[in-house]
């Protein structure tokens, strides 16, 4: 797949007027969204646990977890999770793509609206 970059908003779940603009690499790899741990601390954002993750090499590391507000392209997810990252990586994950309903597509590089992209039980 195309590697390739959005522009995103993103708040403190607590407080709304803590917001900031970045540059998300859309990564289908990742399951969650990565900012760097600095840019969630200026927002204010707070670890909730801590998660075990594998890497493409195959090792297994453990990161703080918190979450954040979201908006693309005027899609938005009130809370979605986050992972506090490394300076240099920003990741869009699947998680986050799942919750706005958008869909990468490589040819045109950018998200595309989907229709119910997460199965719901039927009650």
């Amino acid at each position: 797949m195309g590697v390739f970059k959005v522009r995103a908003v993103v708040w403190n779940v607590q407080d709304f007027s803590r917001k900031v603009d970045v540059d998300l690499l859309v990564d289908t790899g990742s399951t969650y969204t990565v900012i760097p741990r600095s840019i969630l601390e200026q927002l204010g954002a707070v670890s909730i646990r801590t998660v075990k993750l594998r890497l493409a090499d195959n090792r297994v590391i453990e990161k703080p977890l918190g979450e954040v507000g979201i908006e693309i392209d005027g899609f938005k997810a009130t809370a979605t999770p986050v992972i506090f990252g490394e300076e240099d990586v920003f990741l869009l994950g699947s998680v986050t793509m799942e919750q706005l309903g958008l869909a990468p597509d490589p040819v045109e590089r950018r998200l595309k609206p989907v229709e119910a992209l997460l199965m719901k039980a039927v009650v």
